[in-house]
């Protein structure tokens, strides 16, 4: 893969938290080692605001804090500030009543603030916060270009393979999809 074809990946701590060491057997733990090990040797960089950067730090595993150090040294993380958006915020969580996913969408509209101003591309484990989101995308036409890949997913999604492709925006994976 060519480097002007890399991406900026906002990766969810949840990915951080399941990725398991060399040894690991559960297949969560070996699909999110696996897909941080292909962003580290393909040309992908990885996106960290000072929140997802806390929420890193705060559940990472063993084997993600190397791998992270490995990126850094790799020049590979881009440290972003994004501008709260407070209008785009508002519009997401109205697009329910249910109070508690409006607080699963605020929790995590901190990585569509992060992938809105980089390359669009979330990669995380949460399928009921991605259902909230698609959902959402359906009258806030702001966030349905946005890229959703589940690592875990292994079979449905191809996470590896899609990112040795170039990580391309595939309509299948935005989530208007």
């Amino acid at each position: 893969m060519r480097a002007r074809d890399s991406k900026r990946l906002v990766i969810d701590a949840d990915v951080a938290r399941a990725a398991g060491s060399e040894t690991a057997t559960h297949p969560r733990a070996e699909h999110c080692r696996d897909f941080l090990n292909a962003v580290l040797s393909l040309s992908h960089r990885i996106v960290m605001t000072e929140q997802i950067n806390n929420e890193w730090k705060n559940h990472q595993s063993r084997f993600a804090r190397r791998w992270r150090v490995s990126m850094d040294a790799r020049k590979k993380i881009d440290r972003i500030d994004p501008p709260e958006n407070a209008e785009l915020q508002a519009k997401v969580t109205t697009t329910t009543n249910n109070e508690n996913e409006i607080e699963a969408l605020q929790k995590d509209f901190h990585l569509l603030q992060a992938a809105l101003v980089t390359d669009q591309t979330i990669i995380s484990l949460d399928e009921t916060v991605r259902q909230l989101f698609k959902q959402a995308s359906q009258s806030v036409g702001e966030i349905r270009d946005i890229i959703w890949v589940n690592p875990d997913r292994t079979a449905e999604e191809q996470p590896i393979g899609w990112l040795q492709n170039g990580a391309p925006p595939e309509p299948h994976r935005q989530l208007s999809a």
